[in-house]
């Protein structure tokens, strides 16, 4: 009873492996007809091989059926079990072999083992034809071993053919040692082959997957960042504008030609965006941060002092003070907001702090690192990316503070100059 339940399983598992295999060729010949109709050239590599592309090599083993049923062999009772057990195994191992899990499993390698023991026992019996067996146990061979001891497992199996087909053969064992050697070879090349071509091809999958999420994050970014801080300073200086329209309309047009320079500016910057080539400028942005708070009615006070900076750190730094200024313009309440960037040899720091009730981008309590606003997470992941820092939080005195951190070049500290009511201090070169 036990051998009718191992024959059961054996075909189930054989049933299984074939459903896979149907599945497997009809998704392949969808994606086929799919890129035709496109009049694409189709790039995918076909179905996964499995364990049915080695199953026709069992056709050597028809020599010693033959003799089987012919009565040539004695003891047919056992040459018909070895045969039943050999061919048992073969199928077990192959079809396990296209699997990586299942290939290193103890289960397959014994069961290797055993195929062995049963190949050295039938054509140490019978030899002839039963020498043939190791050409395919090399094949199993190969199917499951497939790394740096391939070479080593591969030249003792052939050692192991060739010694047994001396004994049975003389030196005709030749060629079932040369066929037991390529077998195992040539099966473990192309297999291995093919997985790294598919491995290959899902992680090339997997990077323009990736690439396509990066870029759609930079995009996010870069539009959050220009369109949050643009409109904040057309919808201030909108509001200005109708506040002096009747009482100075002079002022007003000054207003609303700063509006219009605005949406122009932010019409470039937006390209500049979508092709993926735009660059800040710190100096830039701190004129607009002046402009913009000024039109708010808050008072702006830049510090400047520190080594010359990159136009990779300026850029960042940029984006730093056109979010927390837009936050500032947008919640805070503020009368007023100091800008200080200051720094050593190896780090900058640049503080964004306000005195009104507001609390910026997002509700915290506590100054902390990659706090919850779109724009604040953004920036966090910006200047770690940089190997810098952004805090975010109430101050112990009041309002609210954005602090930057990051990296520079070793250079030569410039004086410091503080200046008050918009004024930025000059820079020596």
């Amino acid at each position: 009873m036990t051998w009718m339940r191992g024959i059961t399983c054996q075909l189930q598992q054989w049933r299984a492996a074939r459903t896979q295999w149907k599945a497997d060729m009809a998704e392949f010949k969808v994606a086929q007809k799919e890129a035709r109709r496109r009049g694409e050239h189709p790039e995918h590599p076909g179905p996964p091989p499995t364990g049915f592309s080695l199953l026709p090599w069992l056709l050597m083993g028809m020599g010693s059926f033959s003799n089987l049923l012919q009565g040539k062999t004695s003891n047919p009772w056992i040459g018909g079990l070895g045969l039943f057990a050999f061919n048992s195994l073969y199928i077990y191992v192959v079809f396990r072999s296209f699997v990586k899990e299942k290939r290193r499993a103890v289960s397959t390698l014994v069961a290797l083992v055993v195929m062995g023991l049963i190949t050295c026992g039938l054509a140490l019996g019978y030899g002839g034809s039963w020498l043939y067996f190791f050409p395919l146990l090399g094949l199993a061979t190969g199917a499951v071993v497939r790394g740096p001891r391939l070479g080593q497992i591969g030249l003792a199996l052939t050692a192991l053919a060739a010694a047994v087909s001396v004994y049975q053969a003389g030196w005709d064992a030749i060629n079932v040692a040369y066929g037991t050697f390529l077998s195992t070879m040539v099966t473990a090349a192309i297999l291995s082959l093919s997985e790294a071509v598919r491995e290959l091809r899902a992680a090339r999958e997997e990077l323009a997957r990736r690439a396509v999420a990066e870029e759609r994050l930079r995009f996010s970014r870069d539009l959050h960042d220009l369109l949050g801080h643009t409109l904040s300073v057309i919808v201030v200086k909108s509001e200005a504008a109708r506040r002096l329209a009747p009482r100075d309309m002079e002022a007003a047009l000054g207003q609303i030609t700063d509006i219009e320079a605005v949406g122009r500016q932010a019409l470039t910057e937006i390209r500049e965006a979508v092709t993926g080539y735009r660059e800040g400028s710190l100096a830039t942005e701190l004129d607009r941060a002046r402009s913009a708070l000024s039109a708010a009615d808050i008072d702006p006070v830049v510090r400047q002092s520190g080594p010359p900076l990159t136009p990779g750190t300026e850029a960042l730094l940029g984006w730093v003070v056109r979010e927390a200024v837009t936050n500032v313009v947008r919640h805070s309440g503020a009368t007023r907001c100091e800008i200080t960037l200051d720094g050593v040899l190896d780090r900058v720091r640049l503080t964004v702090a306000d005195d009104g009730p507001g609390t910026g981008d997002s509700p915290v309590t506590s100054p902390a690192e990659g706090i919850g606003g779109t724009g604040l997470k953004g920036l966090t992941e910006r200047l770690a990316v940089a190997g810098g820092s952004l805090r975010a939080g109430p101050s112990p005195r009041g309002g609210f503070t954005v602090t930057a951190e990051l990296p520079v070049e070793a250079a030569d500290l410039t004086p410091s100059v503080v200046t008050t009511a918009g004024a930025t201090a000059p820079r020596e070169p």
